[in-house]
């Protein structure tokens, strides 16, 4: 096995008021692999991910990203190389064209011409929205916004992909469209969700956090079929899916 491209060592971290949110995290995730965050609300996900690219600092542990710390010091490399895709689409998209949109993050890094242009042709087509790069992001749908955010994020060329929540308020068609794109990628994903299904189709691993801690990691349909664990830490399925019967994807 590889070195991990990233790797989580005993992080736990308690914010301003007290709350402990994190006891001593290990996760360690390897190039190409697509990983499943799974957990309760509260459980600590997203403390975590804003741990991966130094939005929030550790109390005790380390995070490395391909072998580089994250600390102050390596802040812009870790956050090209770790790309968070958020929630909502409308905290990352703010400028008045999806072409701006996804030439900000490169142009920041000092990109210009025929490379900057490359990174956004490219970016774009990778999530089918090449048509679209003229539009203003506020007159797309809700998915499509959403895959334009992806492409903010695919144009920094990151070596990991962090989806919160990816297909929340998707409608099935635009669920199923992200789902293919995501399949088609090749980066390392950490996809951070609620939605057990989305898990089982895209996500060969998963990673259970729940009141801080690991709890369980391992193939995802043993995860999703063991009823003890599921139950101990409030995770259910949706009426109707079973992953015994469910093929592997």
């Amino acid at each position: 096995m590889t070195d991990p491209v990233l790797d989580v060592r005993g992080l736990a971290y308690a914010y301003p008021d007290g709350h402990q949110a994190l006891f001593g995290v290990d996760l360690h995730v390897h190039h190409g692999e697509r990983v499943a965050l799974l957990g309760p609300n509260g459980a600590g996900k997203t403390t975590l991910v804003l741990h991966l690219n130094g939005i929030l600092t550790p109390g005790a542990g380390t995070v490395e990203v391909s072998g580089l710390p994250v600390r102050p010091e390596n802040l812009r490399e870790v956050r090209r190389r770790v790309g968070v895709v958020f929630q909502d689409p409308d905290d990352q998209l703010f400028m008045p064209t999806v072409r701006a949109d996804v030439e900000f993050g490169p142009a920041n890094l000092g990109l210009r011409g025929a490379e900057l242009e490359r990174r956004v042709v490219s970016s774009l087509e990778r999530v089918g929205m090449s048509d679209y790069v003229d539009r203003p992001p506020h007159h797309l749908s809700f998915g499509q916004r959403r895959r334009v955010a992806v492409a903010t994020v695919l144009a920094m060329e990151p070596e990991i992909l962090v989806l919160d929540e990816p297909s929340s308020n998707l409608d099935p068609a635009s669920r199923r469209e992200l789902a293919d794109i995501i399949r088609s990628l090749d980066v390392t994903v950490l996809m951070v969700t609620h939605d057990l299904p989305y898990a089982y189709e895209l996500c060969p691993r998963s990673v259970v956090l729940s009141d801080g801690v690991v709890v369980a990691d391992g193939p995802t349909r043993e995860v999703l079929v063991d009823d003890a664990l599921m139950k101990a830490h409030r995770l259910e399925l949706p009426f109707g899916f079973d992953p015994r019967t469910v093929p592997a994807p």
